[in-house]
């Protein structure tokens, strides 16, 4: 029996169930072939909380980051468009849109957004949008488990319901006056379920696309007793490969941030070595309030250029794990 189910309306809404902290969430990123510019935006809708999560993350050619973090009231799950951000499905499996039009905040130091209040204070901000349209270069990867011991991608407790896909990405990033086209490749996911982020302990996620169309997904995720999972694929001639192996080997900076990663993988068709230079790093965090704690987790998103067998390609680095008496609980994994 197949692990998974996914059907066509899975790209659409979901019923919220009773979770306070139900989510319903889409990710798309996308970069240029050449020139690397390019970056990711998420919607996700938590209705029974009453309002969205938005984040609009670009990483500039100067080295800039042009980024946008709101919690704009929603009072339905009926559609992902909110503060300006959309999402729309245009073919099922094949091919979706998203488009953002509104300010921007400016970053020049990436280091403002480990504590972000002065900067979402008083940051300077332009006028921005940015659209893109997905296009299908790979199968659809997960689904809606299909019995109680099924082991989903990030955890039960944690969006039981997820997809995701690689894709061919077409579309534009204007910031004030300047503006680049996007003209490559990127990833998407779609989620449902209960989610808190402080759910995950920590984990180290890869997505990367060449221009040839090959690509790769890869998770490392582990729980407070030690115990970890290695799970993803590699998209190898338009189809996946499920990994049955994955090493990580993380080069840091002295603040405790990923610089450089090496990833051996195995599949059951082939191993390969891929590694990842982390061109531009936005040090985020997530807080949330439980019974008189606060609780905080890191979200270090990293726009990374990656090699693989001599081919050079781009996407992202996510680390994300809690911080708990200052430490992070990854460091140095």
């Amino acid at each position: 029996m197949d692990k998974f189910i996914l059907r066509p309306e899975d790209e659409l809404m979901h019923q919220p169930d009773a979770s306070k902290n139900f989510n319903e969430s889409v990710y798309t990123n996308g970069f240029d072939d050449k020139t690397g510019v390019g970056g990711w935006m998420r919607l996700g809708n938590r209705v029974n909380e009453g309002y969205a999560e938005l984040s609009v993350c670009l990483y500039l050619p100067d080295g800039r980051i042009a980024c946008q973090f709101q919690r704009p009231s929603i009072t339905s799950n009926d559609k992902f468009d909110a503060g300006g951000l959309s999402y729309k499905v245009i073919e099922p499996f094949k091919r979706i849109s998203m488009t953002y039009e509104g300010e921007l905040i400016i970053v020049e130091d990436p280091d403002a957004l480990r504590d972000p209040q002065p900067l979402f204070a008083n940051g300077r901000r332009l006028p921005g949008h940015v659209s893109w349209t997905h296009e299908a270069s790979s199968p659809m990867h997960g689904g809606e488990p299909t019995s109680d011991d099924v082991v989903t991608m990030y955890g039960r407790d944690f969006s039981l319901g997820h997809f995701n896909q690689h894709g061919r990405v077409r579309g534009r990033i204007k910031v004030g006056n300047e503006e680049w086209t996007i003209d490559g490749h990127g990833w998407r996911d779609h989620s449902w379920g209960p989610r808190y982020w402080q759910v995950i302990y920590f984990y180290r996620l890869f997505i990367g696309n060449f221009t040839n169309g090959d690509g790769f997904m890869l998770l490392k995720i582990a729980d407070r007793q030690g115990y970890s999972r290695r799970v993803g694929v590699l998209l190898v001639d338009g189809q996946y490969e499920e990994i049955t192996d994955l090493d990580v080997m993380t080069d840091w900076t002295t603040a405790r941030d990923p610089a450089r990663v090496r990833l051996g993988v195995r599949t059951a068709r082939r191993k390969a070595v891929i590694e990842g230079e982390i061109l531009k790093l936005a040090p985020l965090r997530n807080r949330r309030k439980a019974d008189d704690q606060t609780l905080v987790s890191r979200i270090a998103e990293g726009h990374t250029r990656y090699t693989w067998d001599g081919r050079e390609g781009y996407g992202m680095t996510e680390y994300i794990e809690r911080i708990e008496g200052g430490q992070l609980a990854g460091y140095p994994l």
